[in-house]
């Protein structure tokens, strides 16, 4: 058994210096010659590489440049080599020197040379044949001691990658290995110094691998390296599956990483340096700058799906579509950059280029400089990366795809600006890569990105056969009509990529794989259980806690008039979750949880997040917990605020909050809104967000959310999530939700935590359906949607916009008459949403099939124009005003614990199917009868103990003097804070001498005890003042 892990070695190195693994077996020789004595046999320096083979390389690849550096060398051109090669590293990293080479005095030199990408040059075929890739076992990789590494790969001289190996039969596991890398090997050492030499450290046994990237002691983070449970891209947890070859389970290491032809292509192509710089403004207002460097070493999940992306795609070519349903945290962004990258360089078997262009398309406002510059940082000859944001036109968009630029980075709403402008498509293919693919994907965006780029001839000759026409008697350039039917569908040269953490049902049909028995799949799947399972994201839901927000209102008016009832039960909700006794209990819930809880966390580095149901609702709560820190003296804590626009506040006439007003850094200095993501993560402690930082928003250090909104499927999901990003210190997180149960969350998580998949494919023809029942209500005729289609194709008006809209919208006046007219109000209710419904159902289905239907397709236009212009019914103004009134209130906890998923339920859609009518919710009941049924679903369990407390207290300070003096002649702040503070502490002491029983609770809940107290002093500030 002594031999074991010896073999484990063995049989490792035999692979690799295999033919197949492409290695060549050395010793470590070379290595210890770069030991630098002097003369007398003083250690001087250590060059961590083996330099005459490094010299040698040169020497035979490029005779020239070498010739000419040993006729300037007076002495010793290996050391003066070494020291031109060491001086570029230290400059610029090694992970650059590689990939391009460095200067001296003049002269380029390469030190490693790739594969190319076509066989056409031969050249640098002959080139890459020429490097030198040695496999070394028990590397001794420094003379302070005589340690060595179990196996170490270098290129050229170059130790590029270090094993440690571990072996259970010997008793050792992937733990031993880490600790020796964490332990035993000194980051100080020249091997061993980050982006100098080794770039990858792997610690391997019989059944794990995990990967680090920088050596830094006990601090050093070691991934996770593994396929999954089920292999690599099929869903599963963390772990690695049987080797189907009967093999070593962590073969695919060696295998299908460290093979030779397979490692250099992921250090040209994958191994990316990042370097991230930030100011950070000191108290003292000197500005310190603070460096974060990282090597980017692809996941095996990243690794894996851009790999069979382009194998996929090189087979295949264009014409396909993939649906990659990563995991938030996975990253994605690395991915989309990789996957862009490989696909702008593919060839085919003809040594062509298959895409023109690769598009990436995102719904993000800001794009990601960090995508541009990690695909810049591959290769500096593919041509630049076009970033079309929002300092951009369409017109830059335009200029980009005509220039035929490799890869673009847009947004979708662009396309409708320039689809018409393009030109001839014929011949060209592109890639289309989708951020975050949902529902944007279906719309009218989705359509003109297809007619603005694909090549539609053979859509053109579908047409002209079910037409009986030949191809030329068809005037595809000029005919919009005929453009826009032969753009639908799928088309040879588009390719699209669609990456996201939560598909949906349209996502899975659109970009899916269909399987034979009809279902739609991803393509490639790294589920939200196995990153967790594995450590690369947190379990957001393993410390959750939910609370019952407890309501009861009252009529305050003496009639009880007919009201609207939904609207009044939405207004009654809203008036409840608004009201300043609401709020400043939530807020104070939020600070302390703060404090018990976030501020602990992550070495105090933790933030909170405060998720909030309206832009008014996040301003209320933003001055609540700034009061409530004031009051309490948290001078430490610093909250701040995020929301889009400017809101106003009707219980303050004339206020008006915007995002950019209301925040301020610690020196009392205004922060812009661009300013919000940096200064939070430098100084902010809570943030409270309306429809904002939702999703996208990547803050490692966001460990505790508290959310006052109600939230549904997706979005419950990539909200929640904004907790999972790992870092240092975190070890877990934490929400308190006031407004969705367990089961909620729990039902919306289940549905992305495995593979997600559509059942079957849609019916299509269902809109027929619609179609005929949009007739039945007779507002619209053939002849109607005839007169809007002629004014649509006449060439003039398309020349003008003006034009265009003014004669469409005059010929729908008679339809809008009709409908205002002929129908009564739930008619046109129901006619509204099915117009709507048919104009974004034709859209969906467009995107999967080519209908040629031409009726079928003048109807959606038609519908698509009288959808703006037919207006909703007028509803009856109706204010809340001061018809009700707070009675009772209380914060109920009913959940606290870990929200379990179900590794066994996958979650699968049924096909997608037309809406059905329902009726408007136009009732009127009586008031009384409003809140009644609004208290029957909001009040909870309000004891009849509470209620007799209050009656109690109140009844008891309702004739105190002082009390009532003080809220006539102090402000309320005096009051509250210290002239009922007392009041309340005292009147409460005496009448728990005086029934213990009654008041024994209060005084056993802390928070209670604090609730009722604001509360109670709000409450009677008014009433004394009323008198």
């Amino acid at each position: 058994m002594a031999d074991n892990e010896k073999q484990f070695e063995a049989d490792i190195e035999s692979y690799l210096t295999s033919e197949e693994g492409g290695w060549e077996k050395a010793t470590d020789a070379g290595y210890k010659g770069g030991f630098q004595y002097s003369a007398d046999g003083t250690f001087e320096e250590n060059y961590a590489l083996d330099i005459e083979l490094l010299c040698d390389f040169v020497k035979r690849t490029q005779p020239v440049a070498w010739a000419l550096f040993e006729k300037r060398c007076k002495s010793d051109p290996a050391k003066k080599f070494y020291k031109a090669f060491q001086n570029a590293v230290d400059m610029e990293g090694l992970v650059n020197v590689l990939r391009h080479g460095f200067k001296h005095r003049g002269q380029e030199f390469k030190v490693v040379y790739f594969k190319p990408e076509t066989g056409l040059n031969k050249l640098s075929l002959a080139n890459y044949e020429q490097n030198v890739c040695q496999c070394i076992r028990q590397w001794h990789y420094s003379p302070r001691n005589n340690n060595s590494v179990d196996m170490m790969l270098a290129v050229n001289g170059i130790p590029l990658v270090a094993i440690e190996l571990k072996d259970q039969l010997k008793g050792q596991t992937i733990e031993n290995a880490i600790a020796q890398w964490m332990t035993d090997r000194d980051p100080h050492e020249e091997a061993f110094q980050f982006n100098r030499r080794i770039l990858t450290y792997f610690a391997v046994d019989l059944y794990k691998v995990a990967m680090s990237t920088r050596l830094l002691g006990s601090k050093t983070i070691f991934l996770p390296f593994n396929q999954g449970s089920n292999g690599a891209g099929v869903d599963g947890g963390a772990g690695n599956p049987q080797n189907p070859n009967g093999g070593y389970v962590t073969a695919y290491l060696w295998e299908n990483v460290l093979q030779k032809d397979k490692f250099l292509d992921i250090l040209q192509k994958f191994i990316s340096y990042q370097k991230e710089t930030k100011r950070i403004i000191l108290p003292d207002g000197k500005i310190r700058t603070d460096v974060t460097e990282k090597i980017i070493f692809p996941r095996y999940h990243q690794l894996d799906v851009v790999r069979k992306l382009v194998a996929h795609t090189k087979e295949n070519g264009p014409g396909h579509n993939y649906l990659i349903q990563h995991s938030a945290g996975s990253g994605k962004s690395n991915s989309i950059a990789w996957t862009a990258y490989r696909l702008a360089s593919l060839h085919d078997a003809e040594n062509r280029a298959i895409f023109n262009s690769v598009i990436i398309v995102t719904d993000r406002k800001v794009l990601d400089s960090q995508l541009q510059d990690t695909i810049n940082g591959f290769d500096h000859t593919l041509g630049s990366v076009v970033l079309i944001d929002e300092k951009k036109s369409s017109k830059d968009l335009l200029k980009a795809v005509q220039d035929g630029k490799r890869i673009i980075v847009t947004t979708l709403q662009k396309f409708p600006v320039i689809y018409d402008l393009v030109g001839d498509t014929a011949g060209k293919s592109f890639a289309v890569i989708v951020d975050e693919a949902h529902s944007s994907q279906t719309g009218d965006s989705a359509l003109k990105l297809k007619m603005a780029l694909a090549d539609t001839s053979e859509a053109l000759a579908e047409y002209a056969v079910l037409e009986g026409k030949e191809e030329s008697e068809l005037d595809a350039e000029n005919d919009k009509f005929l453009q826009e039917l032969i753009a639908a569908g799928k088309h040879k040269n588009l390719s699209f990529y669609a990456f996201t953490a939560t598909p949906k049902d349209k996502t899975l049909e659109i970009f899916g794989e269909e399987w034979p028995d009809g279902s739609f799949h991803p393509f490639h799947v790294y589920s939200m259980r196995q990153a967790i399972e594995e450590g690369f994201i947190m379990d957001v839901l393993a410390n959750y806690t939910t609370y019952k927000t407890c309501y009861k209102v009252a009529k305050n008016t003496p009639d009880n008039p007919e009201v609207p009832a939904s609207k009044a039960m939405k207004l009654i909700r809203r008036y409840a979750e608004l009201h300043p006794y609401n709020i400043a209990q939530k807020a104070a819930l939020i600070v302390e949880t703060f404090r018990e809880v976030t501020q602990k966390a992550i070495g105090g580095k933790g933030k909170m997040m405060v998720v909030t149901s309206s832009r008014l609702a996040a301003v209320r709560y933003f001055h609540e917990v700034d009061k409530y820190i004031k009051r309490e003296g948290y001078d430490n804590l610093q909250v701040m605020i995020a929301f889009s626009g400017i809101v106003s506040d009707p219980d303050i006439p004339g206020s008006e909050y915007s995002e950019n007003t209301m925040n301020f850094d610690e020196d009392g200095n205004r922060i812009t809104e661009s300013q919000t993501k940096s200064v939070f993560h430098n100084q902010g402690d809570i943030l409270i967000v309306a429809e904002k930082y939702q999703t996208g928003f990547d803050e490692p250090l966001l460990h505790t959310m508290i959310i006052d909104k109600k939230l549904r499927d997706v979005k419950a999901v990539q909200t929640i999530s904004r907790l999972n990003r790992i870092c240092p210190g975190k070890i877990d997180t934490y929400v308190l939700d006031f407004v969705n149960t367990a089961e909620d969350i729990q039902k919306a998580f289940q549905a992305f935590y495995t593979e997600t998949s559509l059942e079957s494919e849609i019916n299509v023809d269902l809109i027929y359906d619609t179609q005929k029942k949009l007739r039945e209500y007779k507002v619209y005729s053939d002849e109607d949607i005839e007169t809007v289609i002629s004014i649509y194709l006449d060439p003039n008006n398309n020349k003008k916009n003006n034009s265009l809209q003014s004669k469409i919208t005059n010929a729908l006046l008679p339809i809008a008459d009709r409908y205002n007219n002929e129908l009564d109000q739930q008619q046109r209710y129901e006619f509204r949403r099915k117009v709507r419904s048919f104009v974004k159902w034709y859209n969906y289905i467009t995107q999967i099939v080519r209908m040629f239907d031409k009726d079928l397709h003048k109807e959606y236009v038609f519908c698509s124009y009288l959808a703006h212009l037919l207006p909703g019914d007028e509803v009856d103004v109706w204010d809340l005003g001061n018809k009700v009134t707070l009675e009772y209130y209380k914060l109920e906890e009913t959940f606290t614990g870990s929200i379990a998923l179900d590794k066994d339920v996958a979650g699968q859609y049924e096909p997608a199917t037309m809406k059905k009518d329902s009726a408007q919710q136009g009732k009127k009941s009586p008031l009384e009868e409003v809140i009644e049924k609004f208290n029957d679903h909001y009040a909870g369990e309000i004891t009849e103990g509470d209620k007799i407390l209050i009656g109690i207290l109140m009844e008891k300070m309702s004739t105190d003097e002082v009390l009532r003096k003080s809220a006539q002649q102090d402000g309320e702040q005096i009051f509250v804070n210290s002239v009922f503070s007392k009041a309340y502490d005292r009147t409460t002491m005496d009448s728990f001498k005086e029934s213990r029983e009654v008041f024994a609770a209060l005084f056993n809940d802390p928070k209670k005890y604090v609730a009722l107290k604001n509360a109670l002093a709000e409450i009677m500030y008014r009433m004394f003042n009323q008198k």
